[in-house]
């Protein structure tokens, strides 16, 4: 599908891998709301690619719905990239022995996976809505998930859970939209540079990028932002879940 011309809207746009992604689609000739919450640098990243901000909890149908109508507002909304996420570790078991919180699981998973499905519902609704292109094509969403989906590591239960969710929910999605001329793929990325990496001391980010088979580094956020722009533009991209990891597979810890 053609990039230029749209609208897009990214979650999680603010920073990290939506920030790239934004400024991807943008360099395309995308029209792209940014979504992220209010206290985020959304609006400075909005107007540096002459976009939108739409502040918004992408938990909150109305909020999010209120963020589509900006994001559609501005040319036909064809692109959606959910990068909207948190990380926070948590065993199952404390230190002490006792569960973890049952609301620390709950939250990671609502924001994770409820949110993911709460934006790709809302955008689709109003996808639904818009013309086809000449060739049938009402839009792309694409999911971020993990390859924590498939080797989490001890500490991330609530995490993998939520991201392997994202992906199991990402063929039937995509069967079911395929009536509308939608299609849906997740992104499922390994060890990437993103602000809470940025963190880390510089030994502990060349520690974890030599764990990578090749290139024996951390992923760029300009790479996830590459293959979310290729899914949009490669028409027979549908339903999958690509790994983005230079091959990593999880050790336990």
């Amino acid at each position: 599908m053609q990039i230029a011309g749209t609208s897009a809207l990214v979650t999680g746009g603010a920073s990290g891998l939506g920030a790239a992604t934004v400024r991807r689609l943008a360099a395309r000739g995308a029209r792209v709301t940014v979504v992220d919450l209010p206290g985020s640098a959304g609006a400075a990243v909005a107007a540096e690619v002459g976009g939108a901000f739409a502040p918004a909890d992408v938990t909150d149908a109305a909020e999010v719905a209120a963020a589509v109508d900006v994001a559609a507002a501005a040319a036909p909304l064809r692109i959606v990239v959910s990068c909207a996420g948190i990380a926070p570790p948590a065993k199952v078991l404390g230190r002490d022995g006792e569960p973890t919180p049952l609301a620390d699981f709950e939250r990671v998973v609502r924001i994770n996976l409820v949110g993911t499905y709460n934006v790709l519902a809302q955008a689709s609704a109003a996808m639904a809505r818009t013309e086809p292109t000449t060739s049938g094509d009402r839009g792309v969403i694409v999911n971020t998930a993990s390859v924590a989906a498939f080797d989490g590591q001890i500490g991330q239960p609530a995490y993998a859970a939520s991201k392997g969710a994202v992906h199991a929910m990402t063929l039937p999605i995509a069967r079911e939209l395929a009536r509308h001329g939608i299609r849906v793929c997740t992104i499922a990325p390994g060890i990437m540079q993103t602000p809470m990496m940025a963190g880390l001391a510089d030994a502990a980010q060349q520690s974890l990028g030599q764990q990578v088979p090749y290139p024996q580094r951390l992923g760029a956020p300009e790479e996830f932002a590459d293959l979310a722009v290729h899914i949009v533009e490669n028409d027979y991209l549908n339903g999958e879940t690509i790994r983005l990891d230079g091959a990593i597979r999880m050790a336990p810890r």
